[in-house]
């Protein structure tokens, strides 16, 4: 692993009229750019099969610029507007390499409003940020301290629904090293009951931040829905609904936060299950609760921090039967409906917890995969993958 790993520190701020009138329109010139480079690059192929690379959306970049409909791109900085081309090259690659599906332009009201400055846009002095095309630095309100003797490299601005700003300032860190070893392995079962439940037998609370906040948020909503069509109450009401989402989503990161850091410190080793979330979903009954657990943005979190820190992630395959394998002999039940949460096994006569034995046969299937050195990492998604009715009842009975 690197010496010195990049991470990302993102701060809260309170731009003047002025910066923010700066920061909206370029926001507004990058999306402009990017739809303009992904429309020419669409066309380029559906029409002459050609393909289009960032280098020659750069040229077409500058011909826009010296045109009488697109000259207001040249009133912002035009380091941004470069950062979309690259975005989209990068998008492209994944979608070549069947990692992503085709880029999709970007809207207004859908897209989140965000704008990447390189070190030539941008200048950080004693403590303070200054943007290209803005005379005073931003008001950042530093919550945490950058590491010590280290520079931003980029620095990305953005505005969620609720209309909160938000700078990302991306840095090598020097404290991030190996933990030392521990020796200790934990499987892990993800449910919605208990959010997570370990191999030791612990089971994590699910705190189901969106039904705590459900009434509220319903109520917010109703009242959204009342306004007239493009009047100011109702974007006045838009933005209660944004930040009651913004507030649920800030707790369940939160959580997310603290859980896979504790896991990431205690073990070595930590098997967890690869679910198709995208496809349960499809299930209309359990796709809120579902959402609420956050298990994509669980697993994303404990990746990468078992990545900063040393540690070692296994993903069992998500067809093995960790719920109707005993994990004390190894037999296999023939049936095990959703609604038996206790069993015992017709082999060896043990009675298990149904997530605290699926925690436990998964990390055993972990640690043999991984002293086979195979099949370690499945894929996240597979094309023309299972519904979501089968993908849940497999999960659970398979």
């Amino acid at each position: 692993m690197a010496t010195h790993v990049k991470r990302a520190f993102k701060y809260r701020f309170y731009p003047t009229d002025a910066q923010a009138a700066e920061l909206s329109r370029t926001f507004g010139c990058v999306r402009k750019v990017y739809n303009l480079a992904l429309a020419a690059r669409t066309e380029a192929w559906a029409l002459r099969r050609e393909r289009i690379n960032y280098n020659a959306t750069s040229v077409m970049l500058t011909a826009w610029k010296q045109t009488e409909e697109l000259a207001f791109l040249n009133d912002v900085s035009s380091v941004p507007l470069q950062q979309c081309l690259r975005h989209l090259q990068a998008a492209f690659t994944h979608f070549f390499a069947k990692r992503a599906k085709y880029p999709r332009f970007k809207a207004k009201k859908r897209t989140r409003k965000s704008a990447e400055y390189t070190s030539s846009a941008f200048r950080f002095r004693d403590g303070k940020l200054t943007l290209a095309k803005m005379p005073e630095p931003l008001d950042i309100v530093w919550s945490r301290p950058l590491p010590k003797g280290t520079a931003p490299s980029t620095v990305t601005v953005t505005q969620d629904s609720a209309e909160r700003w938000y700078v990302s300032l991306v840095c090598e860190d020097p404290s991030i090293k190996p933990l030392p070893a521990t020796g200790t392995a934990v499987g892990v079962d993800a449910g919605l009951d208990h959010l997570l439940t370990l191999s030791t037998g612990e089971k994590i609370t699910n705190p189901r931040h969106e039904r705590h906040d459900r009434t509220r948020l319903a109520k917010a909503q109703r009242h959204h829905a009342r306004k007239v069509k493009g009047s100011n109450n109702r974007e006045k009401a838009r933005r209660k609904v944004a930040k009651i989402y913004a507030q649920i989503a800030d707790r369940r990161r939160d959580h997310l936060h603290q859980v896979t850091t504790r896991l990431v410190r205690e073990n070595q080793t930590i098997v967890i299950e690869d679910l198709t979330v995208r496809n349960l979903l499809k299930n209309g009954r359990l796709a809120r609760a579902i959402s609420d657990a956050a298990w994509s943005e669980f697993r994303s979190l404990l990746e990468y921090k078992a990545h900063w820190y040393g540690r070692e992630v296994i993903a069992v395959d998500r067809w093995f039967p960790s719920s109707k394998l005993c994990s004390t002999c190894g037999s296999l039940q023939n049936k095990m409906p959703l609604s038996v949460r206790s069993w015992t096994c017709d082999s060896c006569g043990t009675t298990h917890d149904r997530d605290v034995n699926a925690a436990n046969s998964l990390l055993a299937a972990g640690l043999a995969v991984s002293a086979c050195g195979a099949g370690v990492r499945p894929q996240r998604s597979t094309p023309g993958g299972q519904s979501a009715k089968k993908q849940e009842a497999l999960r659970r009975d398979p």
